[in-house]
Formats: structure tokens, C-alpha cells, sequence
């Protein structure tokens, strides 16, 4: 396993880290869940990202347990705050401060912790000031409760804005957490030099596209049963807007002889793809296996030749989604 620093910090994590999003809490059992986090522990894995949203606070929990006995200054935990974990009530969601503060509370319940070591924005809250916000996650940081703060899926306008309160109130934003992957780069254009600018790094998800960038999925032919798109419950809706598109899914077969090429495969490729930008400190994975684990992680320490980087460029081509307008659609505007 390598590490890198997160931003402009100290903090060292690993460049594989491993997500619960979708699978702790709901798409696999408890046991499954603990073997993967097992296996991830023993493949050199330190960091752990969830959110209190993910399974309404299950995914959390199964977490909590699942690091139980691990050596607490040996791990990494992230979590989240903005969306409802299970109230309805208009004070449920959001970046106020009385949803920062419940929802860390709640967190460190859930993961049998004392602190986390980063505590993110789900998302960019219109409705609350941005001083507000700043102002409560620099409380958490105050209380100990969490070490640094981050956030995920903002502009970049809002980060340069997070970032300036931050420092004026001497608290370390040092995260952003963004879909990226080989066809969805909307955020190298404009929120990567902001970051740069400013010190922050990002932890990204969905690397391999939920499963998409596998080469499982085959065009003119139905999704393999088992799969990510067959199950309801595990992402299907989300992964299901790429696999109509028959070009797409023949040109992520055309990347098989590069991954080949640079002896790995598809999912392994995929995932080494979005480390070679110096800007990401870490790609997440999910699994529901530990054998997914254990195979993803190779991509650790891989360094992709300019003209495989290239190739890849040449195959996807206009399938390439750059547009940087589509990061302020992720953050909802509540009534």
C-alpha cells in the first residue's frame, strides 16, 4: 500500500481507501461486510470512508463494529453530514448548526468512537450562510471531535469560499470528495486548480463507475445475473444510465489490451487511472466480496506510461463528460 498526504496537511492516508456507501447496512450481510473490511485491513487499507446517510445510519454502524479492536490511532475514519439519516424534519438535513452538531453526536454513536479524523460536507447547503456552516464544523474541530473537515461534490466557487473561512477561523479544510473516473472528469477543469490553490486534496469515488469500468457488462447483451445492475438495492438505478449505450460499453471492452499491456486488469486500470492525477490523494473502493478487495488494491503504487494515458484518451474520446457546470447540480436547493 502507498500513502499520500490529504491537501496541505500531515495527515497521511492510504491511496486505496475503502467506502460503504450502498453495501454496509443494506446490499450485503453483516458478515460479508465484516470480511471485506477485514480484508482490507490486511491488505494494507488504513482509511475508511461512510456517511450518516448511507443505510440511514446502518453502514455507520456495521463499520463501527466491523474496526472494533483495531488499534483507534492505526485506522483513518471519515464520515459525513447533509442529508436526512432518519428524521423527516426540516432541521434533519442540511449544514445549520444544530445538524452539524447532532449529526457528529449521532456519528461518533454510531462508530463507537470518541472522534473521526475527517468530518465532510456531504454536500453545499444554499440554505444556510456559509459562515454558519464553517463556524459549526470549526466547533467540531474545537471539541476534538473531529481532526480535519472536508467536503464533497462543491464547486469550485465554494470551495475557494469554505476554504477562506476556514483559515480566518484557523480550522484545517484540506478535502473534496468528487464522482471521478475515466469518462466522468468534470472536475479537472475547475475545481482541481481551486484545489490546488488551496491545498486540498481529493478522496474520489466511484472510480470504477459501479462496476461499469469491470468490463463485466458486454454490449447487446443483458446484464450477468448478480451483477451491481440487477440488484435493486446495490446501485442498479445508478450504474443502469450507462449500459444502454452500446458504444460506450465497446470502447471500455477496446481498453482491455491496455490493461493487459500494463498487467492489470480492467477494474485495476481503472482505479490506477484516477491516481496518476497529483491531485488525488485516495480513490475509494467498495466491495462485496473480499476478493474485490483484494483485487482493487493492486492498483496501489501503479504508475501509468504518457502513452497508455493517451490511448485511453483516444478510445473513450467523446464519451468524455468534462462539463464543470454539472458538479452544482449535485447540491439540492431545499424549499
Amino acid at each position: 500500500m502507498e500513502f499520500r498526504a490529504l491537501g496541505r496537511s500531515g495527515l497521511k492516508i492510504s491511496e486505496i481507501t475503502y467506502g460503504n456507501w450502498i453495501t454496509h447496512g443494506s446490499q450485503v450481510e453483516e458478515d460479508a461486510a465484516q470480511a471485506c473490511v477485514r480484508a482490507a485491513l490486511d491488505a494494507g487499507i488504513t482509511t475508511f470512508d461512510t456517511a450518516d446517510v448511507y443505510a440511514a445510519g446502518r453502514a455507520e454502524e456495521v463499520l463501527g463494529r466491523a474496526l472494533a479492536g483495531q488499534r483507534r490511532e492505526s485506522v483513518e475514519i471519515f464520515t459525513k453530514v447533509f442529508w436526512p439519516s432518519g428524521g423527516s424534519g426540516p432541521n434533519d438535513r442540511g449544514l445549520s448548526r444544530k445538524h452539524i452538531h447532532e449529526g457528529v453526536n449521532a456519528s461518533l454513536r454510531r462508530l463507537g468512537t470518541d472522534y473521526v479524523d475527517l468530518y465532510q460536507a456531504h454536500r453545499f447547503d444554499h440554505s444556510t450562510p456559509l459562515e454558519e456552516t464553517m463556524e459549526a464544523f470549526a466547533d467540531v474541530v474545537r471539541a476534538g471531535k473531529a481532526l480535519y473537515i472536508g467536503v464533497s461534490e462543491w464547486t469550485a466557487e465554494q470551495i475557494r469560499a469554505g476554504h477562506a473561512l476556514a483559515r480566518e477561523l484557523r480550522v484545517p479544510l484540506i478535502s473534496n470528495q468528487p464522482e471521478y473516473w475515466m469518462l466522468w472528469r468534470v472536475i479537472e477543469s475547475d475545481v482541481v486548480p481551486a484545489c490546488e490553490e488551496a491545498g486540498v486534496s481529493q478522496i474520489v469515488w466511484s472510480p470504477i463507475a459501479q462496476g461499469m469500468l469491470t468490463g463485466k457488462y458486454l454490449p447487446g447483451q443483458a446484464p450477468p445475473a448478480g451483477s451491481r445492475a440487477t440488484d435493486n438495492n446495490g446501485g442498479a438505478g445508478i450504474i443502469r444510465r450507462w449500459l444502454d449505450d452500446d458504444d460506450l460499453l465497446e470502447r471500455v471492452q477496446r481498453l482491455r489490451p491496455l490493461a493487459e499491456q500494463a498487467g492489470l486488469t480492467l477494474a485495476q486500470l481503472a482505479v490506477a487511472w484516477v491516481l496518476q492525477n497529483p491531485n488525488v490523494a485516495a480513490a475509494i473502493i467498495g466491495a462485496s466480496r473480499p476478493e474485490q478487495v483484494a483485487e482493487n488494491v493492486k492498483a496501489a503504487g501503479v504508475t501509468l506510461e504518457p502513452h497508455l494515458m493517451k490511448a485511453i484518451d483516444e478510445i473513450l474520446g467523446d464519451k468524455v463528460e468534462r462539463d464543470p457546470s454539472v458538479t452544482a447540480t449535485r447540491s439540492p436547493v431545499f424549499d
